[in-house]
């Protein structure tokens, strides 16, 4: 059996962000189907939770889209206050979507073909 490789998430999914108050809503779609069952096992509440700790998330909260092979994170507390509230540069929060995309994940080495950017 071939060992899996470790690759930055954005390897094999892409982002989106959205704000609401001081709620970030953090999308991270698979960059082929075949990759989803990988995000929904090591992309969790938990390991979300772990990664912004720095910006001390209230809760973290995971939701499926098997269809779509995405998941959305909801985020609450972590943009300062929000747009009206915060003064740092990324009020919006566009930029989480970039701190999630770079979580370490393990691909097993049959699925490496499907990621994304140079080996």
């Amino acid at each position: 059996m071939s060992a899996g490789i470790t690759v930055p998430l954005y390897r094999a999914a892409h982002g989106r962000t959205g704000d609401k108050g001081n709620r970030s809503n953090i999308s991270v779609i698979a960059w082929h189907p075949d990759l989803y069952p990988v995000l929904l096992a090591q992309v969790t509440e938990a390991v979300v939770a772990r990664h912004f700790a720095h910006r001390r998330p209230a809760r973290v909260q995971r939701f499926e889209l098997p269809q779509l092979a995405a998941l959305n994170f909801v985020l609450d507390e972590v943009l300062d206050g929000g747009v009206n509230d915060a003064l740092n540069l990324d009020t919006h929060g566009k930029a989480l979507s970039f701190w999630l995309l770079d979580l370490p994940i393990e691909i097993p080495a049959a699925l490496a073909p499907l990621l994304a950017g140079p080996p």
